[in-house]
């Protein structure tokens, strides 16, 4: 029979979960090539017996194959489905549609009694999405559910010497699929390993140690408890522990003088080994004490500060699927941008995550496969967090977390899970992990009243919400009774997920990393999220892009809403991950002015004597100066003070730039790795006079240039362009077009407890209603002057009473030309504007030239994520200025030019009195053609080079979820003018 409609968890066949143990006893591995037939819906076959393909004398010849681990939706049968909240079936809980996708797959293999003599045989599923029923050699074993966690049975009672066959049938859609509504792809199949497990008599069979240390006295604790076999050694060679228990009424806790401390910045790790005569596990644990002592989360008598993202399992060929390399460069790159947490969104991982992580160094929060979020829409009604009829599926998931991850260091707290209500079942779960495990804080951000958590957790909370839990109350806590109010507010609290990093952003990472500085209470949080979840796809004619929510023609689904991190879906950095490494620095520095600088220690438990500091002088972007100094001693938490050596006066801009790197490699990263850079301009150039004109009007012509009738610049020495083009419109970026909390254009954050105007449509939409995306130009006046002319232009919507005058005054400056622009506003503006520049054409063939630029770099910025900027002088190719996101959108703004070579096109700008330096973008499209176009490959023919002067951008937020763009960094219509000289 089928368990489709069971909301329990699986059959009773199902060994008690236990660790994830390395260990001496035999494995088989059953990965490799199976027989697949994928059906639309539950076959039924003989509901009293065994399917006819678990039959062994079954013929499946003609049945495709398929590697395991995978998911038959990437393997050409079927297709991946994204929805966000929604389920893509309907509520109507525990039941699924018949039309329901079931993958049988089979799998024959040779066994024989010496693989564990004496002893018993286990199967091993690591991860099947998302329920399993298992036949061997014809005989049904057991069925499961549990997407992401393991799952065993005892089956040696059930193989034969020599050939064995093993056939499961996997269905996409159960009554569990209610308990995995979680923001990702659904991805049926057998996506983890599959194995069989040798246990030996007097085996093994569970190990849990503990490494405990007292931050006061460096005093260590190893508490060590087996189930299984007697006697058990423990040994411990490097703090010289072997001790031998006959019983289980032996084992005590053993006390070690002295032990290092394992932290994300120290993460040392002792081999232990545990041992029966029969069987030998070896683990690595490290010894550290997480606890909650008032409103501090603490790790080795410190606070224990997140600085982290949230991390799916997703890879754009492999899905879920484990590649170890993959996972440990992932690891790396997060490690080199100071990113030390990880948030598990939103169940376990693969558990060789976590013993890279134990090495390389991470705090983690591991949480629970359970989230039930389609709930939220029917306001809870029915919630299996709540529901008694669940209970048994939600305790089992979280046994089945916390026993197979319970020994790792890198472990810091336990969550229930995601976005589940909140309910009897939660508060259950909870007390189980509290019994079998004190020695880690318990997370749930909906456990919105704190009745059973340890830390007071929110999701995108705005800055007048922090400063409301964190200092002087101003606002009700989530809403909730004074009682529980008062309960969260005396927690550690946590973001659990903040910064919505969609498309282009998230902004206003370095406003949130200021409050954790400001309030001790809150102890940081995670990013949303660490990676794009595209899927590697091609188009009919082989063009490969990467396919999000619709691709695949799912009747229902969420769109480009899953591509939303800091790395895009191939594994490049976005902006974002440097503007992060820079906003969480671990060392950071501050210009005092002349030669000083203030240097501060915020790592959790080092000093700075692996790290030094590089210092550079740059006039004009080009060096002058260098050198290297120690870093003063600072224990973590202080500060000090260098001084750099004295050096002559400067007549150009010069800049000073201080680099702090590792001195020698770390295990995630090369020796000169820099972990912390700040600038100063130490001198500001007088501006440069207009040169004396050479030359006058021949004709059309002003110097090298050509002019219009109409005053438009028509060719530059030997290039045609076009423009200038008064411009108001960039390409929304996600955080543009959604609208996931309410507007500051009109309603303002300090007025309305950081919630802003939640009916106001997000700010792409009200661009598109004024027509900010077609302005219509007319020339009002073209006047000649003897070494010059200025074009006066009004740009307007249709059928919009406001607009903008642009001048543009051209003026010979000696062998080049000089351009000064004015906007003015006029008419009753009512909303932000994307931008404020201008654009030019430039001939196609630019395009392949390489740009370089002195100004800020070396990537695109804006004015609420511009900490990873610097100036300097900076190449690349015009294709590498933008970014790939996975929806085309605004990319590739560097404000603060100075001067811009491409090819024979020379450009100088000029900063003067309130005239300030324009920022710069090159793109083989324009804005307009960028808009509305969902990839890359879609975008239209170019139709050459566009070369955008802004003299300003609107910031970026993270209104797709989180909070809209700050006042501060806001574009409000407003007169901006710049200069620039083409030499």
């Amino acid at each position: 029979m089928t368990h489709l409609g069971d909301p329990s968890p699986g059959s009773d066949t199902r060994l008690p979960p236990r660790a994830w143990l390395r260990s001496d006893a035999p494995v088989q591995s059953l990965d490799g090539d199976w027989a697949f037939l994928l059906h639309d819906a539950d076959p039924g076959d003989d509901l009293d017996g065994p399917p006819p393909f678990a039959a062994v004398d079954a013929d499946v010849s003609a049945w495709d194959r398929i590697p395991v681990p995978s998911h038959w939706g990437l393997q050409g049968h079927g297709h991946p489905t994204y929805t966000n909240i929604r389920y893509p079936f309907p509520l109507d809980p525990p039941h699924v549609p018949d039309a329901n996708p079931t993958g049988d797959h089979r799998r024959v293999f040779t066994w024989h009694p010496s693989f564990c003599p004496g002893g018993r045989t286990l199967l091993r599923f690591e991860g099947v999405e998302s329920l399993a029923t298992v036949w061997l050699n014809g005989t049904e074993i057991g069925w499961f559910t549990g997407s992401r966690l393991m799952t065993e049975f005892d089956v040696t009672d059930h193989l034969v010497d020599g050939e064995n066959v093993l056939a499961v049938r996997v269905h996409q859609w159960s009554a569990a699929s209610y308990l995995e509504d979680q923001d990702q792809w659904w991805l049926p199949g057998i996506f983890r390993s599959v194995s069989l497990q040798g246990r030996p008599a007097n085996g093994l069979d569970d190990v849990f140690v503990r490494g405990d240390r007292d931050p006061a006295t460096g005093a260590g604790s190893l508490d060590v408890r087996t189930r299984g076999g007697w006697p058990v050694t423990v040994r411990v060679p490097e703090l010289g522990i072997d001790e031998t228990w006959a019983s289980d009424t032996e084992v005590v806790p053993l006390s070690i003088d002295a032990v290092d401390v394992w932290t994300a910045e120290t993460p040392r790790l002792y081999d232990v080994e545990v041992a029966t005569d029969a069987e030998t596990v070896r683990l690595r644990i490290g010894f550290r004490r997480v606890e909650v002592t008032g409103d501090r989360l603490l790790a080795d008598g410190r606070p224990l500060i997140f600085r982290g993202v949230n991390r799916h399992e997703t890879d754009p060929d492999r899905g879920r699927v484990f590649d170890e390399e993959y996972v440990r460069g992932e690891l790396a790159l997060m490690r080199q941008h100071n990113i030390t947490a990880i948030r598990t969104a939103h169940q376990p991982p693969h558990p060789r995550v976590l013993e890279l992580a134990d090495e390389l160094g991470f705090w983690v929060v591991l949480e629970c496969d359970l989230e039930t979020h389609g709930f939220w829409d029917v306001e809870w009604t029915g919630n299996p967090a709540d529901d008694p009829a669940w209970r048994a599926a939600c305790l089992d998931r979280a046994r089945r977390t916390v026993e197979r991850d319970k020994n790792h260091a890198s472990v810091v707290m336990w969550s229930l899970g995601n976005e589940s209500g909140t309910g009897r079942n939660l508060a259950e779960m909870a007390g189980w992990i509290r019994e079998r495990d004190d020695s880690r804080p318990i997370h749930y951000e909906g456990d919105y009243g704190g009745a059973y958590t340890d830390v007071y957790s929110r999701m995108y909370p705005t800055l007048e919400e922090i400063a409301s839990v964190c200092g002087e109350q101003t606002m009700p806590v989530h809403e909730i009774g004074p009682t529980e109010g008062a309960r969260q507010r005396a927690k550690p609290f946590v973001l659990c997920e903040f910064a919505h990093a969609m498309g282009n952003g998230p902004g206003s990472l370095a406003d949130y990393e200021r409050m954790v500085e400001r309030y001790p209470r809150l102890h940081g949080g995670f990013v949303w999220e660490w990676r794009d979840h595209g899927i590697r796809a091609r188009t009919d004619d082989g063009t490969e892009f990467f396919a999000y929510g619709g691709d695949f023609g799912e009747p229902m689904h969420d769109g480009v809403f899953l591509m939303d991190g800091l790395v895009l879906s191939d594994g490049t950095p976005s902006p974002s991950l440097a503007e992060v490494a820079a906003v969480w620095a671990p060392v950071v520095l501050e210009h005092l002015g002349e030669r000083s600088w203030r240097v501060r220690n915020r790592q959790h438990t080092l000093g700075v004597g692996h790290l030094e500091l590089r210092w550079r002088v740059e006039d004009d972007g080009i060096p002058f100066a260098s050198g290297a100094l120690d870093l003063p001693t600072l224990a973590p938490g202080a500060e000090g003070v260098v001084e750099l050596p004295e050096i002559p006066d400067a007549t150009t801009e010069r800049w000073a730039t201080l680099d702090v790197a590792w001195r020698s490699a770390p295990a995630w990263g090369d020796a000169g790795h820099v972990v912390a850079r700040a600038q100063a301009q130490l001198h500001a150039p007088a501006p440069r006079p207009v040169r004396a004109a050479s030359g006058g009007w021949r004709g059309d012509a002003l110097g090298a240039a050509v002019f219009d009738r109409r005053g438009g610049l028509v060719r530059w020495r030997d290039l045609e362009v076009s423009g200038p083009l008064p411009e108001l419109w960039r390409a929304p970026t996600e955080n543009d077009q959604l609208d996931g909390q309410g507007s500051y254009e009109t309603a303002d954050p300090a007025l309305t407890n950081g919630r802003g105007d939640e009916s106001t449509p997000a700010s792409s939409v009200r661009w598109l209603e004024r027509g900010l995306d077609r302005l219509q130009h007319r020339v009002l006046s073209v006047e000649r002057t003897d070494d010059g002319l200025v074009q006066r232009v009004r740009s307007m919507a249709a059928h919009s009473a406001q607009g903008i005058e642009t001048t543009f005054s051209w003026r010979l400056d000696g062998e080049g030309l000089r351009l000064h622009t004015d906007i003015r506003p006029f008419g009753p503006w009512d909303c932000t504007w994307p931008r404020v520049g201008a654009r030019f054409g430039l001939p196609a063939p630019l395009a392949d030239e390489r740009a370089r630029w002195f100004g800020t770099g070396p990537s695109e910025s804006y004015s609420d994520s511009a900490e990873a900027a610097y100036v300097g002088r900076f190449e690349a190719d015009v294709d590498a200025l933008g970014v790939a996101y996975g929806r085309p959108q605004e990319t590739g703004h560097r404000p603060g030019l100075r001067s811009l070579d491409l090819g024979p096109l020379h450009l100088r700008a000029v900063a003067s009195g309130s005239t300030g330096l324009p920022g710069f973008q090159l793109d083989r499209h324009t804005a307009q053609e960028r808009t509305g176009v969902a990839h890359a490959h879609e975008l239209p023919p170019s139709r050459g080079l566009w070369l955008y002067l802004d003299a300003a951008q609107h910031g970026l937020g993270s209104r797709a979820c989180g909070p809209d763009v700050l006042p501060r960094y806001a574009l409000w219509p407003r007169a901006v003018s710049w200069t620039v000289v083409f030499e």
